[in-house]
């Protein structure tokens, strides 16, 4: 599967996987508004046994196939437990 990837401009590293470039129909307007406008970051080119930094191909894949995109959401941060700080 080919997919396009985009970045928003109001959450960083938070990325959008789409099947088509440019082609938003299937994101919904509540997610385009978290995102802010999209900027395309790369074509990708994805199997299932694709390594990606974050995400499991098959994920994404699954992603696009059942909602027509999928969204990469930034690492979540959790402070130290009180005893290792």
């Amino acid at each position: 599967m080919h997919c396009f990837i985009y970045k928003g401009n109001k959450k960083e590293e938070l990325y959008l996987y789409i099947a088509k470039q440019d082609d938003f129909s299937a994101v919904p307007q509540a997610i385009l508004k978290i995102i802010g406008t999209p900027s395309f970051v790369m074509e990708l080119a994805l199997t299932p046994e694709r390594q990606l930094a974050r995400e499991k191909a098959s994920d994404v894949i699954k992603g696009i196939e059942e909602n027509g995109f999928f969204i990469q959401l930034p690492p979540t941060l959790y402070p130290a437990p009180k005893n290792l700080q």
